[in-house]
């Protein structure tokens, strides 16, 4: 059964829902004629967006549905709706230049507020992968393991599966079957962690009390918890490294200032802000990472793991088109035609007037000496065409205007250089 559309007021700026959908967050979006579709808490959410708002609508399964009316907070919640974007974008524009650089192609995006069991097993999924390898694992969890919501255009959706449903004592080899390769072991082992050594809501027990469940906003945090100690305590877990850890941390438990390191974010760190120096090593120490994620947080804030996700997407192959062809506004695009309208009149103007300096002064050289001026400027003559060529060859329509204005001393100096022939 589903319920009517309807529209929230939201910009694109403040959520890019092809972007942030597609980024490497959530693996479980899919995108059905024009419209987004994912499970979360028991039912089915589509969404669509506009320039001005963001669509919405419900398709609760046939047992046990939850109320429509749970649907609003529940998508607020999980798209952190409260958090104000634009301005975190205008303040790390302010301190960071190459964010300022970067960012005009990618806006909106924000990060996910998921269900903390979810983001680790699709985290775990994701060492040595891809993004829509990541997805079609993710998407069999389900299939084989989450129960059944609805089906879309003959696509059946599923919820994720729950640690018990993923502990079984074939859940290893069926999921090898599948090709989940070793990572079957640390999905099968961590799931029998979470269901039978750890206490019931162990996740939310180390989560950030600021961000809640989007699921569960009257839930209860543990003692004290710190982004250092649940980054630890997933440490415990089987299959989870830093990078992992900070994942779940980041988009699983609320902790913002958790800033993931893979190699996309490293070598960010070494080319747009000199990490490491001159080494350039693409070696990870432990070290090392805690000094990347540090270094970003100084500059970014609380929040450093947003800024990330933004650069982190704007690194991608899968979004190198969107990067190079970044959207300017009718302004922007106005006095970029203007300035390469004036570096054109500003070319055509020097060479002519260069052209116009050759030929007064070859007319000055001494009638007296005509014939051995003639003689000598025949292979002078050669010369000085070379070095003209190479005059106008350095005015090229991608110069910048200030370089034309140099053009004017090289015209002198030829003149002088012409002057000379002649006193000869």
């Amino acid at each position: 059964m589903a319920s009517e559309w309807r529209k929230l007021p939201l910009s694109l700026a403040e959520l890019c829902l092809d972007t942030t959908l597609r980024c490497g967050q959530s693996f479980r979006w899919r995108k059905i004629n024009n419209e987004w579709h994912c499970v979360l808490s028991n039912r089915l959410i589509t969404l669509t967006q506009s320039p001005t708002h963001l669509s919405y609508k419900s398709t609760l399964p046939a047992i046990n549905p939850p109320p429509h009316e749970t649907t609003l907070p529940l998508l607020q919640s999980y798209l952190s709706l409260g958090v104000p974007l634009t301005q975190l974008y205008t303040q790390w524009s302010t301190t960071d230049p190459n964010f300022a650089r970067r960012c005009s192609s990618f806006t909106g995006i924000r990060i996910l507020n998921q269900d903390a069991w979810e983001t680790l097993i699709s985290f775990i999924c994701s060492s040595n992968n891809n993004i829509s390898r990541i997805s079609s694992m993710v998407n069999n969890l389900c299939l084989h393991y989450g129960p059944y919501i609805t089906t879309i255009s003959g696509e059946p959706f599923h919820d994720f599966p729950s640690p018990e449903a993923l502990s079984g004592p074939e859940v290893e080899s069926h999921l090898r079957s599948l090709g989940f390769g070793y990572r079957a072991k640390y999905i099968a082992d961590t799931a029998q962690i979470i269901s039978q050594q750890r206490p019931e809501g162990w996740l939310d027990q180390i989560r950030n009390p600021a961000v809640p469940p989007a699921d569960n906003p009257k839930f209860q945090p543990g003692e004290k918890p710190t982004y250092r100690k649940a980054h630890e305590a997933l440490l415990e877990l089987t299959g989870v490294g830093p990078k992992v850890s900070d994942c779940v941390c980041l988009m699983g438990l609320g902790w913002w200032e958790s800033v993931p390191i893979d190699t996309h974010v490293w070598q960010i760190a070494q080319r747009d802000y000199n990490f490491g120096g001159k080494s350039k090593s693409k070696t990870f120490t432990k070290g090392m990472y805690e000094s990347v994620g540090d270094h970003f947080r100084n500059i970014w804030g609380e929040y450093a793991g947003w800024a990330q996700s933004v650069l982190f997407t704007a690194n991608l192959k899968s979004f190198a088109e969107q990067a190079k062809t970044g959207k300017k506004g009718k302004k922007e695009e106005e006095e970029d035609k203007e300035n390469a309208d004036v570096v054109v009149k500003k070319e055509k103007v020097v060479k002519q007037e260069v052209a116009r300096v050759v030929k007064n002064e070859e007319l000055t050289v001494s009638s007296t000496r005509k014939r051995k001026a003639v003689e000598e400027e025949g292979s002078q003559q050669r010369d000085e065409d070379v070095k003209m060529e190479d005059v106008m060859d350095g005015l090229t329509l991608n110069s910048q205007v200030s370089q034309v204005s140099t053009t004017s001393t090289t015209t002198r100096r030829v003149s002088k250089r012409i002057k000379a022939r002649g006193s000869q």
